[in-house]
């Protein structure tokens, strides 16, 4: 990781009795993009609004670029943020939204007129100066918001579910402009989301939030490969968790409805597991795979375009898991039939935790 921007101490916040940060703790470097992800109530916004200064904690440090700022209001951290409603002053055109850091700081036009040409280069709006927030349609006025929180150039950037308010197709594009825009400004972001797509698509590690305490941090691929925890494994690409007991030799399993191969070092034999498997990764079939032994019934096929998503049920316990594969529908055994559930080892995370 890059040299320390941010760190975070053993942040605890409640509010009426309810702890809403639990010891959170958490490291951002320069330049890098992290992603808070978890679902409502997790703590995300709080702990932005902690880095923003717009709540003090109960317990706990801020620390921007070596200074404890805890005790600094909002005004003085080198900080900015962007809203998820953007926030953009309704009466002022384009250029007078992103010049106003400026101005109230006294900068004169000679100044602030060069920046917000720069920016609006930046964020891909050149010749909309004079345009009205009205006159934007939500992926503009999301660009307007974002080079007005840089125009003064914060150590430090903060977005709040910035995207949220976008149709599925813009979102999909902005994600792809932020972080480029991201890049080329060589600032940190902190950014908060509950859409796992999101978080994988744009950050350079994210950190699973739950219950005011961070889960599991790492790059994209860490999270979804590797899952730490159940919770983690459930939340980051629903994977589907087969609960079992490490055989003699640590190569496979026994599961509670059948048998798996694994692969992972350092089992021990009678050990207590979870195995995940996310649903692309799923494969069924009418003949049983070598080392597998995990009987399962065809409940319903529904197709998706280019991916057909099969619902099945496990023999042993009735348990329902999703498959997800580019078959032909034609191909897919019919509902009812008898099939075997498998996958490559290789595409398994075994997780040691003892399961409820």
């Amino acid at each position: 990781m890059a040299e320390a921007l941010l760190s975070l101490e053993g942040l605890v916040k409640s509010f009426d009795q309810t702890r809403v940060l639990d010891g959170l703790s958490l490291t951002v470097g320069e330049g890098e993009f992290v992603t808070l992800l978890g679902p409502s109530g997790c703590g995300k916004t709080t702990t932005l609004r902690v880095i923003a200064g717009l709540t003090m904690p109960d317990e706990g440090r801020v620390v921007i670029g070596g200074e404890d700022v805890t005790l600094l209001a909002p005004e003085k951290r080198p900080v900015n943020t962007v809203f998820q409603n953007y926030a953009l002053f309704p009466h002022m055109n384009v250029a007078k939204n992103i010049s106003y850091g400026m101005r109230i700081r006294g900068a004169t036009g000679r100044r602030w007129k060069p920046r917000v040409r720069e920016l609006l280069k930046l964020v891909q709006l050149e010749g909309y100066e004079k345009r009205m927030p009205s006159e934007l349609s939500g992926g503009q006025r999301q660009r307007v918001a974002i080079a007005r929180a840089v125009i003064l150039s914060p150590s430090l950037l903060l977005l709040d579910e910035p995207l949220g308010a976008l149709d599925l197709s813009l979102r999909r594009q902005m994600q792809t402009e932020l972080k480029d825009i991201q890049k080329r400004l060589g600032i940190s972001f902190v950014y908060i989301t509950h859409d796992q797509e999101e978080a994988l698509n744009m950050s350079d590690r994210i950190a699973v939030m739950r219950g005011g305490r961070i889960e599991q941090i790492g790059t994209p691929e860490d999270v979804y490969e590797r899952p730490e925890t159940r919770y983690v494994a459930e939340f980051i690409g629903q994977a589907a968790l087969f609960e079992g007991t490490v055989d003699a030799g640590g190569a496979s399993a026994t599961l509670a409805c059948g048998q798996a191969r694994l692969a992972a070092e350092s089992l021990f034999p009678g050990e207590k597991i979870v195995i995940g498997v996310h649903p692309e990764r799923l494969r069924f079939s009418e003949y049983p795979a070598v080392g597998f032994k995990i009987p399962a019934v065809v409940l319903a096929h529904r197709y998706a375009g280019s991916m057909i998503h099969t619902e099945l049920a496990l023999s042993g316990d009735g348990r329902r898991l999703t498959a997800v594969s580019a078959a032909l529908m034609s191909d897919l055994p019919a509902p009812g039939a008898h099939v075997h559930v498998y996958w490559d080892e290789r595409h398994a995370s075994v997780i040691r935790e003892t399961v409820s």
